[in-house]
């Protein structure tokens, strides 16, 4: 069983392994991004880790990283799953966990990511907004998605 955890202070040991881990998942499930586009958003990916309120890790039987969940308030901000640990309720457990520990209850997906949509709806959450452009204002339409309250 995978156990979950919530990293405090420093973070600085895990921005390698899990900003590779990231770069991992998004390969497997971002079709939509060229490698270009992947290199250039791996560049902030530190920068989000670094500055994400609350980071949770999962980990294998091994004691390797093999997902990780970035919350915001009630907001999930990230959650990758390494692709050879898909399927396996890692990313379902790490949601759980930010909804009943953290009061999570809303989360922005890529619309062109339809595992990513399909995953969170059938976690329960809906869509209420979309925007034809992400946060940073580039041409990736975004969905934002809520649990009912």
């Amino acid at each position: 069983m995978n156990s979950i955890e919530e990293i405090k202070g420093n973070r600085d040991a895990y921005i390698k392994p899990l900003t590779e881990l990231w770069e991992r998942s998004v390969k497997a499930t971002h079709d939509f991004l060229s490698a270009d586009e992947i290199a250039a958003i791996k560049e902030y990916v530190p920068q989000a880790l670094s500055g994400v309120p609350v980071l949770v890790v999962a980990r294998n039987e091994q004691q390797v990283m093999t997902a990780f969940l970035g919350l915001d308030g009630s907001r999930i901000e990230m959650l990758f799953v390494s692709p050879n640990e898909r399927g396996k309720g890692i990313g379902k457990a790490l949601i759980q966990k930010a909804v009943e520990r953290y009061g999570a209850w809303e989360v922005t997906v890529n619309e062109q990511n339809p595992q990513a949509v399909g995953f969170y709806e059938h976690m329960g959450f809906t869509v209420y907004k979309r925007s034809d452009l992400d946060e940073q204002g580039n041409p990736y339409p975004m969905l934002y998605m809520k649990l009912p309250r």
